[in-house]
């Protein structure tokens, strides 16, 4: 049945033009999807970013504290705070 159908030229014809359509809606499918990837991509990415920069800050806050009562009682005394 479809060897028959094929086989007029006007067939053929609708046949390739619902083939490239077929494609181009596929492709425009995966470009969209594509798309949404690399967007959750950058927002993970940025995300991470801000997480790195808060733990940096309080690692170096950190190395700043007092290493013990005396250190705290000299910062207070001379301003340190």
């Amino acid at each position: 049945m479809w060897g028959g159908l094929l086989a007029r030229p006007w067939a053929r014809r609708v046949a390739m033009i619902a083939l490239a359509a077929l494609t181009i809606t596929l492709f425009l499918f995966n470009l969209r999807r594509t798309a949404e990837r690399a967007g959750r991509a950058a927002e993970r990415l940025e995300t991470t970013e801000k997480a790195n920069d808060v733990q940096r800050r309080m690692l170096e806050a950190a190395a700043r504290r007092p290493r013990n009562r005396d250190d705290l009682l000299d910062r207070l005394r001379g301003g340190g705070f």
